[in-house]
């Protein structure tokens, strides 16, 4: 039997949370397009007959602007340090920049042994991807580097197996019916972010928190989920609801339809849109949402 924790890193939006979804085959972390949707460190767990590999999401890096921002990156720092192996996500669409390499090697250069997976292939010139890998390893980039795309599942099979082979003998450490370490709770919250990253895009900025005040089950089956949404300004405000509450229903019911999926069985879902100004950067409202030092 082997076992161990994946360290998955990289730069923000460089497709980490997908990646994990697709090998795990479970949604234990939410994806937008957006740069930072990730703002936890995320435990998603693989458990085959022969292996169990942990997998850690984690925040992606970018340019600390704020309180949460600075955390989000210590617990991206914090998380790549507790790990048996790293496993580097690079968007290749997006070419390789000198500050790709150099953050790279920050991390070739540690005590954990570290791979690539060089996403998105999918959508970039298959002739870039050969190009690439030779810039990399002629910029000092020893390590092994593995084309995939989680969104058409190209590799993932390979890459599996490649973890797989690079984890320690080892007992498990989860139990077998576990896929991640966050609650129904946290996912329900997760999920309401996730639509309004997706529906909103450039409209909202990213300072967005969701507060659950209700997560209950009731006699019949159904969870009741009344919840807070936070932004940080009042026009934002005012374009999350949307005309006659047009914009508030509609995320609303993309989010309930997920939850639903998610939680396997019906949703009463209530939604709020509150303003709280510079959340961000204010402790103990990062506290109340849930974001600890």
């Amino acid at each position: 039997m082997k076992s161990g924790f994946i360290g998955v890193i990289g730069k923000a939006n460089a497709g980490k949370s997908t990646l994990i979804n697709v090998l795990v085959g479970e949604k234990v972390a939410i994806v937008s397009p957006k740069p930072q949707t990730t703002r936890d460190a995320i435990m998603g767990v693989l458990t085959k007959s022969d292996y169990q590999l942990v997998f850690v999401d984690t925040p992606g890096f970018y340019k600390a602007k704020n309180r949460l921002s600075d955390m989000m990156y210590k617990t991206a720092e914090t998380a790549a340090k507790d790990v048996d192996f790293l496993l580097f996500v690079h968007d290749g669409h997006g070419g390789i920049s000198d500050d790709d390499i150099c953050v790279m090697k920050k991390y070739l250069s540690g005590k954990i042994p570290m791979a690539i997976a060089y996403t998105k292939i999918d959508i970039m010139q298959k002739e870039n991807i050969p190009a690439d890998v030779k810039k990399l390893y002629e910029n000092g980039i020893d390590c092994d580097i593995l084309p995939v795309s989680a969104r058409k599942y190209t590799n993932i099979g390979k890459l599996e197996a490649y973890l797989a082979d690079k984890v320690p003998e080892g007992e498990k450490v989860i139990a077998d019916d576990i896929v991640s370490d966050k609650s129904e709770r946290f996912m329900v919250s997760e999920i309401m972010r996730e639509k309004i990253l997706l529906k909103f895009g450039q409209e909202v900025p990213h300072g967005i928190a969701i507060a659950v005040n209700v997560f209950e089950k009731q006699d019949n089956g159904v969870f009741e989920v009344n919840l807070d949404i936070i932004c940080e300004k009042a026009n934002h405000k005012s374009i999350l609801i949307g005309k006659q509450g047009a914009a508030i229903k509609e995320v609303s019911s993309f989010a309930r339809k997920d939850m639903e999926k998610f939680l396997g069985a019906k949703v009463f879902l209530t939604t709020y849109v509150k303003v709280k100004e510079d959340w961000r950067n204010r402790p103990n409202l990062l506290r109340d949402f849930g974001y600890n030092e």
